[in-house]
C-alpha cells in the first residue's frame, strides 16, 4: 500500500489456491478485498517475516479464484458483474502473475458464453486448473446448469467456449490437473456430483461417473495421492461428515465435522512417512486440522482443534524448508498464519499475525 493510505477491507478468501509458494520459494497469500485482491509476500524463503498487504485494483468482482502451475504461474479468475442501466453485465476475467512480488498482468475479460443478457446474468462463479504445459482451463455453470469450459490455447490465444454438457449444477465447480497433465472437474449437482476428466492431455473433458453422496457446494478440493492419482475430498451435505474418494472406487466416509467451507490439502512427510494433511472451518467457526496416512484414509483421521477462529476457508502450503504452514484469514481481515514445528508428528508454532 502507498504511504499513508489505509488498507482496503478484506471480504473474504478467494478459492482454489489462495496460499502459494512461488519459484524463488517464497510463499505468498492473497484475500478479496473491497475494490480487489491484498496480496501478502514473505521476505525471504522460510519466513518468518512478511511484507505489508499489496493492493491490486479489480472492480466489481463477484468471485475470485486463484490456481497455479507447474510453472509457478499464479493464475487470477473472476466473476465480474456490472451495472447498466438497471441491466447486470457478467463476464469472467483474467489476470496473471509471473513471479513471487511482481505486479499482476492487466485484467482480461474472457467474455460469456451467453449472448442474451438475462441469460448471460446466470453464469456462475469460475473454477480454474493450470495443465503441466501451463494451459489454463476454466469452468463454469452455465444458465441452463450445465458446465461451459474456456481453455487457453497454444501461444496464449483462448479458444471458443466449449458446451460440456450436464445439468442441474449447484455453486461453483472444482477443477484440479494431475502432474500428468490430465485435468478432472467435479461439479455439485441436486443429491449428485457430475464429474469430467480429459481422456489424454489436452483433449476435451468429457462426462466421467457419477458420484453419491452428492458433495456440498463449495466444499470440494483435491490432492493428487500418486501420480497421476487425484483424491477428492468433500462434505455431505446429507450428513455434514467429511468423503473423500479417488476415480474407480468407492467413496469413503470420514470422521470430522466442517462448516460450509472447502477443505485445504496437503501432502507432507512426517516422521518419514507420507502423510495427507485436511484443514477446514469446523462447525464452531475454529480450524481443525486432520492427519492420515497419503492413501490410507480409511484407518482414520487424527484430528485436533487449533483453538484459531477463521473467517472463510483455511489453506496449506510447503513452505521453502518443507515444513507445512497453515494459513487464516480472521474475524478482523488480518493473515495469521501457523509454521510446521520440530518434533514427532504435526504441530504447529504459535500464530502469527501478519502487518496489516
Amino acid at each position: 500500500m502507498a504511504a499513508g493510505s489505509a488498507t482496503p477491507s478484506v471480504t473474504g478468501t478467494a478459492a482454489g489456491s489462495w496460499l502459494v509458494r512461488g519459484k524463488d520459494g517464497r510463499l505468498t497469500a492473497y484475500a478479496r478485498c473491497e475494490g480487489g485482491l491484498l496480496r501478502w509476500t514473505e521476505h525471504r524463503p522460510g519466513g518468518p517475516d512478511w511484507s505489508a498487504p499489496v493492493f491490486f485494483p479489480v472492480g466489481d468482482l463477484t468471485d475470485l479464484t486463484v490456481a497455479q502451475g507447474a510453472d509457478a504461474y499464479v493464475h487470477f479468475l473472476g466473476r465480474r458483474e456490472r451495472r447498466a442501466g438497471g441491466t447486470a453485465q457478467v463476464d469472467l476475467v483474467h489476470a496473471v502473475q509471473y513471479q513471487t512480488g511482481r505486479p499482476l498482468t492487466e485484467w482480461r475479460s474472457l467474455g460469456n458464453p451467453h449472448a442474451e443478457p438475462d441469460r448471460a446474468a446466470l453464469l456462475g462463479p469460475p473454477a480454474a486448473a493450470v495443465d503441466a504445459g501451463g494451459d489454463v482451463h476454466v469452468f463454469a455453470r452455465n444458465a441452463g446448469g450445465g458446465l461451459m469450459m474456456r481453455r487457453e490455447g497454444r501461444g496464449g490465444r483462448w479458444e471458443p467456449w466449449a458446451d460440456l454438457r450436464g445439468s442441474d449444477l449447484r455453486g461453483r465447480p472444482a477443477a484440479t490437473a494431475a502432474g500428468t497433465g490430465r485435468v478432472e472437474v467435479f461439479a455439485p449437482a441436486y443429491g449428485v456430483t457430475l464429474t469430467w476428466g480429459q481422456p489424454e492431455p489436452g483433449a476435451t473433458p468429457g462426462r466421467s461417473e457419477d458420484v453419491r453422496p452428492g458433495a456440498l457446494p463449495g466444499s470440494a478440493a483435491a490432492l493428487e495421492t500418486a501420480p497421476g492419482r487425484v483424491t477428492w475430498f468433500w462434505t455431505d451435505p446429507a450428513g455434514a461428515g467429511l468423503v473423500c474418494r479417488r476415480p474407480g472406487a468407492w467413496p469413503i466416509p470420514l470422521p470430522g465435522s466442517p462448516a460450509d467451507g472447502a477443505h485445504a490439502l496437503l501432502r507432507v512427510s512426517l516422521d518419514g512417512r507420507d502423510c495427507t494433511v485436511v484443514a477446514h472451518r469446523g462447525a464452531t467457526g475454529t480450524v481443525l486440522v486432520g492427519v492420515c496416512a497419503t492413501e490410507a484414509e480409511a484407518s482414520g483421521l487424527w484430528w485436533a482443534d487449533t483453538g484459531r477462529p477463521c473467517a472463510g476457508d483455511p489453506a496449506l502450503a510447503l513452505d521453502a524448508g518443507g515444513r507445512a504452514v497453515l494459513a487464516v484469514l480472521g474475524p478482523d481481515g488480518g493473515l495469521r498464519v501457523a509454521r510446521q514445528g520440530g518434533g514427532p508428528g504435526l504441530t504447529f508454532s504459535e500464530w502469527v499475525r501478519i502487518p496489516s
